[in-house]
């Protein structure tokens, strides 16, 4: 498991290493066209983080030998915060047999799972695989499934404690989360470990009203904050989160920088 890493320098990992062993397999076949699907939820390919994440994979590739176009094809999906199409990208990639595919999050490896696909996945940036039930366990993960968490679950548990000391007077905790994201499981979690007399609000949000409306309902009574939970929608919608919590001068604790 690796714990607290930036994201493009873990992606540039995955392609240098988490992949290796069967690219290694295929170097050795000669030069036939390999193909690689790839699938990240909450980004669009026009978005510079989803651009400079790529790069940062087709690097790890090309460090082992992997060059696009030469002896690799790359089939991108990005359904940006569009929950219907991951799940028709998912299983439009799945169709296309490819030799792997690459998850860029729990939200994409979550919807190739669901597709009952046999092409062999590794993701990246999932929070609890075992209780997300991608893997079986973490030794030894089974299935055709595999990758790397990106931080330690319980790590949410320490997010309210956080809070607090950014913004002491604080008796309201609003928690903006995805519902189709396994990172839900985690509000309990963070209402056991506060104080008593904070309040945890749980905000499920699917779309750009839902995020207006959760906000605006935080900052309709004093002494609220935000935490918003890792997660595609949080990607997608992360400039109008920002904005509304500076117009409401909401405490904000986000999962990315």
């Amino acid at each position: 498991m690796v714990i607290h890493v930036r994201r493009r320098e873990f992606i540039v990992t995955l392609g240098g290493t988490a992949v290796a062993w069967p690219l290694a397999v295929w170097a050795q076949q000669g030069e036939q066209m390999r193909r690689i699907g790839v699938l990240i939820a909450g980004l669009t390919e026009k978005d510079s983080e989803g651009q400079l994440r790529m790069a940062a994979f087709r690097q790890g590739l090309q460090n082992l030998g992997w060059i696009e176009g030469r002896n690799v094809h790359i089939e991108e999906r990005w359904p940006g915060g569009n929950n219907e199409r991951l799940r028709s990208f998912a299983a439009e990639l799945v169709g296309m047999r490819p030799d792997a595919i690459f998850a860029g999050n729990e939200a994409a490896t979550m919807a190739l799972q669901r597709t009952a696909s046999t092409v062999p996945t590794v993701f990246a940036q999932v929070s609890d695989p075992v209780a997300a039930g991608l893997v079986s366990r973490v030794a030894r993960p089974g299935g055709t499934i595999t990758g790397v968490a990106l931080w330690e679950y319980g790590f949410a548990t320490k997010w309210g404690e956080l809070l607090r000391e950014i913004a002491p007077r604080t008796v309201r905790i609003g928690v903006i989360y995805d519902p189709a994201n396994a990172m839900r499981r985690q509000v309990p979690d963070l209402e056991r470990t506060l104080s008593p007399g904070i309040q945890v609000v749980a905000l499920s949000v699917s779309s750009r009203s839902d995020v207006e409306s959760a906000i605006e309902q935080m900052a309709a009574e004093p002494n609220g904050a935000l935490i918003v939970f890792a997660g595609p929608l949080a990607v997608a919608y992360r400039d109008l989160i920002i904005t509304l919590a500076v117009k409401y001068r909401l405490p904000l604790l986000y999962p990315y920088r």
